[in-house]
């Protein structure tokens, strides 16, 4: 990067970031962010994943500094030498999950996930789940709260949360992890190729009713859920020399 790249702030809605955000303007300039050569986010993880979303196909970078909470996604703040930092910053590539799903009316819908695909039960009652890998079934009935994938990314999330396994960024792998399992009790998921394509078929859909959520979308009383790596698309995030995605999951590993 010779020339110095136009810049676009994106904010969470804290006053700390609207700070930051106001201070880096009068600093650097800015120009719309369709016109913009990196886009800067503020804020948190959520935001960072909202940006994701938002420029998702337009394969612009995004440059994250932590104006929120945990910031895993993002790089510290400091309001010097922005520049340099984006000239030395290093290139995490992810690519998003496809969840195409059919409801108990029959409608498809389709929606992308950074982090993982979820499938939840909708009532009381537990959902009872069939899974299938590439056309094959390999679970006949699976009894639980649900059942989610997780790309690498989205190891360190919610996945690792239901004990589900981290995994490198470069690993070309997804993780199928069920969420609070029942039947089979000593059944704790699976490590899929990540060009593995996934099916999920809810059993007794009407009586109990499931749905599926890809990151922020989320649809109700479904009855087939979908997943699969969408190759097509290119998310890139660019993080400080020593801090990138890839370091920062191996460090989850060792509880650092």
């Amino acid at each position: 990067m010779t020339a110095r790249p136009s810049l676009s702030f994106i904010t969470s809605d804290t006053e700390e970031a609207s700070e930051a955000a106001r201070h880096l303007r009068a600093r650097y300039g800015e120009v719309a962010s369709d016109e913009a050569d990196i886009i800067i986010a503020l804020g948190g993880d959520g935001l960072m994943l909202s940006c994701l979303h938002r420029f998702m196909g337009t394969s612009k970078p995004i440059y994250g500094m932590n104006r929120g909470s945990v910031g895993f996604l993002m790089n510290d703040y400091a309001a010097d030498g922005l520049y340099e930092r984006l000239h030395a910053a290093e290139r995490s590539v992810v690519y998003p999950l496809l969840m195409n799903v059919t409801d108990l009316n029959g409608a498809h819908h389709s929606a992308r996930a950074i982090n993982e695909v979820s499938v939840f039960r909708q009532s009381h009652q537990a959902a009872k789940l069939k899974l299938s890998v590439d056309g094959r079934p390999r679970l006949d009935e699976l009894i639980a709260d649900g059942i989610l994938v997780a790309t690498p990314a989205g190891s360190t999330a919610y996945n690792l949360s239901v004990n589900g396994p981290i995994l490198p960024l470069n690993a070309p792998m997804l993780a199928l992890t069920p969420i609070s399992p029942f039947r089979p009790r000593r059944w704790r998921g699976a490590l899929l190729p990540d060009n593995a394509k996934i099916g999920i078929e809810i059993i007794e859909a009407d009586k109990r009713p499931v749905n599926a959520v890809a990151d922020h979308s989320e649809f109700r009383s479904v009855k087939k859920v979908e997943v699969s790596i969408d190759r097509s698309i290119e998310l890139i995030m660019l993080h400080d020399p020593g801090h990138s995605l890839d370091e920062r999951i191996l460090r989850e590993q060792f509880g650092a």
